[in-house]
């Protein structure tokens, strides 16, 4: 994500030109860089938790989705399957 020296909002959605407060926390991590203790942090909104989500795991990258202010989850080396 480009952010032209702009920081986003405390909890604005992640997806491209997106600015609407993110309700989802999607943690990632791509297997061929980052070890296990490595985990990625996107925020989505209700509307593009699904697109995230999808362009994250159609690339085989272990995911989960949780709500955000929900407790961090442990490091995974598996795909798991999140709520929504």
């Amino acid at each position: 994500m480009i952010s032209l020296g702009l920081e986003p909002a405390a909890e604005e959605c992640s997806r491209a030109g997106c600015r609407a407060s993110a309700s989802w926390r999607i943690e990632w991590r791509n297997p061929k860089i980052h070890d296990e203790s490595r985990r990625k942090v996107w925020l989505a909104c209700d509307e593009h938790v699904e697109f995230l989500r999808e362009f994250l795991g159609a690339r085989d990258f272990p995911l989960e989705v949780l709500a955000v202010g929900a407790p961090a989850s442990a490091p995974a080396s598996a795909p798991a399957e999140g709520t929504p």
